[in-house]
């Protein structure tokens, strides 16, 4: 029993869950809902899919990580950081299918998830610091500019597809020169930034995506926006898809192995350091390779569900806390609840602008940006803001996916660097 509860530590929670726990998780899990819901909405949008996808991409993880886990407290979800990567391989690959760009995004998930899980069961955990602090930044950064100028296109009302960051300027500088730019569509979109933006400074616990949800729908509905041009979410598809491996051919899916890997590094990066660091607050052990081999059932799980890539949520799993968050049930009745709206009340979003989901999306990447970090690497050491650069050019030149793969080459580089120097300091 003792080593099934540690393969699966949702029996243990169930097993030592205590009763005054219960309405800090069922209130915390009520106070996320209202965050997951805009949050997998607006990443699904931006990695070029529909909407719903969001809705699955959080629904089934948040099930199959409360089961697996080894974090009580982590929330798992869609992410701004693997948006890019996700859409670098739907947006060419789906050639405007709707049907296409779910499947290779659920596939992309699957074998990223299959990856995370073998790495996990080799006790590879260690990956996690391949990408190393300096070049993180770098790479970051240059993932939040991708997102910020893609999604500026949606709040001008129109789409880009560029692969780069340069393509992505290329494109929006076009599409403004051809008519394409909807005045009410980015009149709704600014002002939803506006009010994220300002939310964020006046307080974090605001829950200002789910704000801005409300006052979009609001708006819609006021205001006629749908008649104005202003493209609308519409109603969901009723209830959750039959689990089914994506239908993809194989010379397809073979193109897709080297973005699952950049996903995959970058999906545990993000989820290795926020896990450590929410165990140490908690006064709890976070084995790495337990993590990483849930995080990549969750992935499998998430496209078998026509979900996309996942990651836990930097922003997300913070606002669990603050709301008292006890255990995985906090989670699970998010998932519950959105479980719900998919099934009796899919017309909840009907109203809902998609420029609305956009400027959540470019909130989040804003929030990606650590100016403070940078200005830290430049006082203190010059090489590797060199390096943090050179990760941030790498991505804007190659794109997401061929720029994981020289953060990994930089980062590695930079230990190499480093190396001697320890050695010296062990010397006799």
């Amino acid at each position: 029993m003792g080593r099934l509860t540690r393969l699966v530590p949702g029996l243990e929670q169930v097993r030592t869950y205590q009763r005054r726990w219960f309405v800090h998780d069922v209130t915390a899990g009520v106070v996320l809902t209202g965050l997951l819901a805009p949050a997998g909405m607006a990443y699904a949008t931006a990695s070029g899919l529909p909407a719903v996808t969001g809705l699955y991409a959080t629904i089934i993880p948040l099930f199959v990580y409360a089961l697996v886990g080894p974090s009580r407290i982590l929330v798992l979800g869609p992410d701004s950081s693997l948006t890019p990567l996700i859409a670098a391989s739907v947006i060419p690959l789906a050639a405007g299918s709707v049907h296409d760009a779910i499947a290779v995004a659920s596939m992309l998930s699957i074998i990223a998830g299959l990856v995370c899980v073998v790495a996990g069961l080799a006790r590879f955990g260690f990956i996690a610091e391949l990408l190393s602090a300096p070049v993180r930044y770098g790479y970051l950064h240059g993932i939040a500019l991708t997102i910020i100028v893609s999604q500026t296109a949606k709040i001008c009302g129109f789409s880009v597809g560029g692969e780069t960051i340069i393509g992505e300027v290329e494109q929006f500088v076009d599409g403004l020169h051809d008519g394409l730019f909807s005045g009410w569509t980015f009149i709704v979109g600014a002002a939803c930034v506006g009010v994220l933006v300002l939310l964020r400074w006046l307080e974090r616990r605001i829950p200002a995506p789910l704000v801005v949800v409300i006052l979009g729908i609001v708006a819609a509905t006021v205001a006629d926006l749908g008649s104005r041009g202003v493209s609308l979410v519409g109603d969901l598809p009723q209830g959750l898809p039959s689990p089914s491996l994506p239908d993809l051919d194989w010379s397809t899916t073979r193109t897709l192995f080297g973005a699952a890997l950049g996903v995959a590094l970058v999906s545990f990066a993000d989820t290795s350091v926020l896990s450590r660091t929410m165990a140490l607050r908690r006064h709890e052990h976070v084995d790495a390779n337990h993590e990483l081999v849930a995080l990549g059932m969750s992935n499998v799980a998430s496209g078998f569900f026509q979900g996309f890539a996942i990651s836990a949520s930097n922003s997300r799993t913070p606002v669990a806390e603050a709301a008292g968050s006890r255990t995985q049930l906090t989670g699970v009745v998010s998932a519950v609840a959105l479980l719900v709206i998919t099934a009796f009340i899919p017309s909840t979003f009907r109203h809902l602008p998609d420029a609305a989901l956009a400027a959540i999306v470019v909130a989040a990447a804003i929030s990606l940006i650590d100016i403070p970090s940078m200005v830290r690497l430049w006082k203190v050491r010059r090489s590797e803001f060199v390096l943090s650069v050179a990760a941030f050019a790498a991505v804007a030149v190659f794109g997401p996916v061929n720029g994981v793969v020289v953060a990994v080459g930089l980062s590695i580089l930079n230990f190499m660097r480093q190396v001697p120097q320890f050695a010296e300091l062990d010397a006799p």
